[in-house]
């Protein structure tokens, strides 16, 4: 879990893109050592950046907020800055929520182990984005995970998100 700017900023103004691009040097630093699993940027200026080095150089999905995205090889979570909160006391439940969400990241769905999705990735038919996203990651958005605790019966080649792929 990261920021990208190292310090306070006066008056808590918004980064310049020359403090962005200093702060980045050591982020991309930060990153090579560290190596991990998960990176949750806090916050637009974060989130634009490590964007811009795992994938979407252009833009950030308005969505991307608290939605789990796997991108070469690297699962990021983009969460609100933390001050958010101070600002706008509404986002309190929605930040509670999704630093909850973090938690459920740590292990894989229960269901993994005996669901199709694990079979077709090991066949080579799924990529593996899925596994990292949803069986190994957010699991909790699995339609199929939702599925299963209700008891609804669902098809083998339904996707984590509900779509049915008639090539599996």
């Amino acid at each position: 879990m990261t920021n990208l700017i190292k310090c306070m900023l006066p008056k808590n103004r918004k980064p310049k893109r020359n403090e962005i691009e200093q702060c980045g040097r050591y982020l991309e630093q930060e990153i090579a050592i560290i190596r991990p699993e998960f990176l949750i940027p806090m916050g637009y200026h974060a989130t634009k950046y490590i964007f811009s080095l795992y994938g979407n150089k252009d833009n950030i999905p308005t969505e991307s907020i608290g939605k789990l995205f796997y991108l070469k090889g690297i699962k990021i979570y983009p969460i609100p800055h933390p001050s958010s909160v101070l600002y706008n006391a509404s986002m309190m439940q929605p930040m509670k929520q999704m630093f909850n969400k973090i938690h459920a990241f740590m292990s894989e769905c229960k269901w993994y182990p005996v669901c199709p999705m694990k079979r077709f990735y090991e066949q080579g038919k799924l990529d593996k984005k899925w596994i990292e996203t949803y069986c190994k990651g957010d699991w909790e958005s699995c339609v199929r995970y939702q599925m299963e605790e209700t008891g609804q019966p669902h098809p083998d080649n339904m996707l984590p998100d509900g779509r049915l792929d008639n090539t599996l």
